[in-house]
C-alpha cells in the first residue's frame, strides 16, 4: 500500500547555486512541464529555463531576480511532484510564491495558467522590487521555536514602525521569521535584530531581490493581478490544499471566485502562515510522510520544525 504523503512546495528563494542542472534529462510529464514554460518564456522573448538552468555557473543578479528564479522555481517542483511513485498524495501546500505551485500541483489551476500566474508575477518584479524581506531564526539551541524570539520579532516591528517605517510578519516559517519592510524598515531591523551566525549564515539577513510580499506594501500588485490575471481558470483542486490561513480548500466544494480572490488578494497582501498551513495539513490529513518538492533543501527544516511543534512524529524528505 503507498505511504499517504502531504506535499509542500518551496518558494521562488529556493533555486540556489546547487539547483543548477536541475532541469536537465526530464522525461515524460517533468519534460512536458518544462517544454511548456519555454514556450511561454520564449513567446515573450525571455532567456528559457533549460538556458538558465544549464548555465556554466550561478549568476545571483540572473537566477536570483524574481522573473527568473520564479518560474524555475515552479518548474523544478512541478517536475518532482509528477515523478513522485511510491506515494498517495491526500494533500498540498506551499510556501509563499508556493502556494502558485501548489495551485497547480493540486489540480486547482491548468498548468498553463500556472505557468501565466507565476511567470508574470515575477516578471513585474523586474526592476521593480518594492521594500525587501529579513530572515531571522526563532529556533533555540533544542531546535524547537523560542517564544522569546517570537517576541523579539514582534517588538523589532514595533520599534521599526515606531522609527517611522513601515514594517510586518510577511511569512511565518516555522525555524524562521521573514519580516517585510519598506527600505528603511529593512535597513533599521538589519540592525535591530542581534547579529549571530548560524552555520555559514549570518542572521539578520535582507533575501536579495525579494519584494515585500504579504504585507500591504504590495497592494498596488495586488489590484493590478486581480486586474489582469483574474481571467485565470481556477477550480476545486482534485486533492485538499491549504493555503498560507490554514484554510483547506477540498475537491468539489471550493469556492473558484474565492480561491482567486485569496491568490490575488489577501495572499499578496497578509502574511503567509506556512506553520498555519502545515499544521492544518497534518490535522486534517495525518500523512504518514511529509515531502518537501525541490529546488534545493531550504525548506526542510522549516517544515520539521512545525511538524515536531505541532506533535506529529512524521517523516520529512524531499522527493526520491
Amino acid at each position: 500500500m503507498s505511504r499517504r504523503a502531504l506535499i509542500v512546495c518551496p518558494g521562488r528563494g529556493s533555486y540556489g547555486r546547487e539547483s543548477l542542472g536541475s532541469l536537465a534529462n526530464l522525461t515524460g510529464d517533468a519534460a512536458a512541464i518544462v517544454d511548456a514554460c519555454d514556450a511561454w518564456r520564449a513567446d515573450r522573448g525571455a532567456p528559457t529555463l533549460r538556458e538558465l538552468d544549464a548555465a556554466a555557473s550561478f549568476a545571483p543578479s540572473r537566477h536570483v531576480a524574481g522573473e527568473h528564479a520564479s518560474l524555475l522555481t515552479f518548474a523544478v517542483s512541478l517536475a518532482d511532484r509528477v515523478a513522485l511513485q511510491d506515494v498517495e498524495v491526500v494533500a498540498v501546500t506551499g510556501n509563499s510564491m508556493g502556494w502558485y505551485t501548489a495551485l497547480a500541483a493540486s489540480g486547482a489551476l491548468p498548468v498553463d495558467d500556472a505557468i501565466e500566474l507565476v511567470d508574470t508575477m515575477g516578471a513585474w518584479q523586474q526592476d521593480h522590487v518594492i521594500g525587501g524581506q529579513i530572515m531571522w531564526p526563532l529556533t533555540g539551541a533544542d531546535r524547537t521555536v523560542d517564544p522569546t524570539r517570537v517576541a523579539e520579532v514582534d517588538q523589532a516591528i514595533t520599534d521599526a514602525r515606531a522609527a517611522g517605517h513601515q514594517a510586518w510578519w510577511s511569512i511565518r516559517l516555522g525555524s524562521h521569521a521573514v519580516i517585510g519592510a519598506d527600505d528603511g524598515g529593512c535597513a533599521f531591523l538589519l540592525t535591530r535584530l542581534p547579529a549571530e551566525t548560524r552555520g555559514t549564515r549570518k542572521y539578520p539577513t535582507r533575501l536579495p531581490l525579494h519584494s515585500a510580499f504579504h504585507t500591504p506594501l504590495m497592494q498596488a500588485t495586488s489590484t493590478r493581478a486581480l486586474d489582469e490575471l483574474g481571467a485565470l481558470g481556477f477550480r476545486a483542486p482534485a486533492v485538499p490544499l491549504i493555503d498560507g490561513q490554514g484554510t483547506v480548500w477540498r475537491p468539489r466544494w471550493a469556492d473558484p471566485v474565492a480561491m482567486r480572490n485569496y491568490t490575488l488578494g489577501a495572499q499578496v497582501v497578509d502574511t503567509y502562515d506556512l506553520d498555519l498551513a502545515v499544521r492544518s495539513a497534518l490535522w486534517h490529513t495525518a500523512p504518514d510522510v511529509v515531502i518537501v518538492l525541490g529546488p534545493g533543501e531550504g525548506l526542510l527544516r522549516p517544515v520539521e520544525t512545525i511538524a515536531r511543534g505541532a506533535g506529529f512524529a512524521v517523516e520529512v524528505r524531499g522527493p526520491r
